[in-house]
C-alpha cells in the first residue's frame, strides 16, 4: 500500500490533474462522522467543545445508537462512523467498504452485564429477562455471558432494546438484567444494579474504532481526516493533563455528574497516537491477531456468515506525523 507521504510526493512531481484546483494545492473536502454517546468517543466531542475541531472540515453527526450510525453510513449520509470493531466487521460483511484509521479505546470493564440485586450469579439468569442492543456487540456479549453461565439462548428471555431505552426499561422493571455500557452503566449501578460480568473477562474483544469508507481515504479528504485525528489526540492529552476541566466540559454530553465522568473512563484503555501507530502500523499490525480471533468468534456465534479476509482493513497513514516517527 502506497503511503500517504509517498503518494503526496509523487503527485507533487506530476502534472496538475483535472481534479486539482491548481499546482498550489489539493481540493480540501470535509467529512462527516456518525457517533452516539459513549465515553470512548467523547474526546471528539470535547475537541469540538474546546473549539479545536473545525466544523468546516469535520462534522460530527450525533445518533442515538450504533445501529443508527450504521444506518447513516450505509445510506451514504456520512463518510465514517465511530463503531465497535465487531460492528465494523458486520458492515464490511454487508458490503460497506470500511477501513479503520484510529483506535478510540479498548474496553476493559466499561461494557458490562448488570442485574437486579437478587440475581447473584450468571447461572441465576436462567428464565430471566435480559435486555441488550440488537447490534453485534450486544449479541457478542450475550453469547459470551451464556457460554460462561452454561446456558443456551432459549434459557433466557431476550429483549432487544437500544441503549437509549435501557434506563427507562430498568426503571419500569421491564428487564431483570441489561447488557449495557457507559455512561448508562454508571447510572444503573447508582440505582442499585449489580455488575455480574464485564469486558475484562473477554480482553481485547470490544474495541472501538473510527471506521471510514475506503472511497474517502484519498488526497481530497486527507486534510479533514488528519484534522480529526489530531483533534482527538489533543483532547486525549487534555483529559490526561487537565482532567477536572475535561470532566466539567464532558458532563453535559455524557449526562453524568462531574464526579462520575472520570470514573466512567476507568474501564477503558485509551491508546494515544504512539500506541495507535504501534497497534495499526507495519506489514502485520499488532491489532490483526485480535481482529482475526474476533472474526472467528463471530462466525462461531453466527454473527458473521464467514470470516473477514482482513484485506484493506487498516490505514495507519493518517496518524499524526510525530506518531509515525517523522
Amino acid at each position: 500500500m502506497t503511503s500517504r507521504r509517498t503518494f503526496l510526493s509523487w503527485t507533487g512531481a506530476a502534472a496538475c490533474a483535472p481534479v486539482l484546483p491548481g499546482c498550489d494545492g489539493f481540493i480540501d473536502l470535509p467529512i462527516s462522522v456518525a457517533s452516539h454517546v459513549w465515553v470512548g468517543y467523547e474526546p471528539m466531542f470535547l475537541a469540538r467543545d474546546k473549539g479545536w475541531l473545525n466544523s468546516q472540515k469535520v462534522l460530527l453527526h450525533e445518533t442515538s445508537s450504533a445501529i443508527e450510525s450504521l444506518r447513516a453510513l450505509k445510506e451514504g449520509k456520512v463518510q465514517g462512523a465511530a463503531l465497535t470493531l465487531d460492528e465494523m466487521l458486520c458492515a464490511r460483511a454487508d458490503g460497506v467498504p470500511l477501513a479503520m484509521v484510529l483506535i478510540f479505546d479498548i474496553s476493559a470493564g466499561a461494557d458490562m452485564l448488570v442485574a437486579r440485586p437478587g440475581i447473584k450469579t450468571l447461572a441465576d439468569l436462567k428464565g430471566q429477562r435480559i435486555g441488550y442492543e440488537s447490534s453485534s456487540v450486544g449479541q457478542l456479549m450475550l453469547a459470551e455471558i451464556l457460554r460462561e453461565a452454561h446456558l443456551t439462548p432459549e434459557d433466557v428471555k431476550r429483549q432487544h432494546l437500544s441503549v437509549s431505552q435501557h434506563s427507562d426499561a430498568w426503571d419500569r422493571h421491564q428487564v431483570d438484567a441489561l447488557i449495557t455500557y457507559e455512561p448508562v452503566a454508571s447510572q444503573l449501578l447508582a440505582k442499585g444494579a449489580v455488575r455480574l460480568f464485564d469486558s475484562r473477562q473477554i480482553p481485547n474483544t470490544i474495541i472501538d474504532v473510527l471506521a471510514l469508507r475506503s472511497d474517502v481515504l484519498d488526497f481530497r479528504h486527507t486534510s479533514a481526516v488528519n484534522h480529526l485525528l489530531q483533534s482527538h489526540f489533543r483532547a486525549l492529552d487534555h483529559i490526561k493533563h487537565n482532567p477536572q476541566d475535561a470532566a466539567y466540559r464532558m458532563t453535559r454530553h455524557l449526562k453524568l455528574p462531574v464526579a462520575d465522568v472520570l470514573q466512567a473512563f476507568k474501564g477503558l484503555m485509551l491508546p494515544d497516537a504512539a500506541s495507535n501507530y504501534r497497534l495499526l502500523s507495519g506489514v502485520k499490525p499488532e491489532i490483526l491477531a485480535s481482529v482475526a480471533k474476533l472474526s472467528n468468534t463471530m462466525v462461531q456465534s453466527k454473527l458473521l456468515p464467514k470470516e473477514d479476509t482482513l484485506g484493506n482493513l487498516i490505514r495507519a497513514d493518517f496518524l499524526p506525523p510525530d506518531a509515525l516517527g517523522n
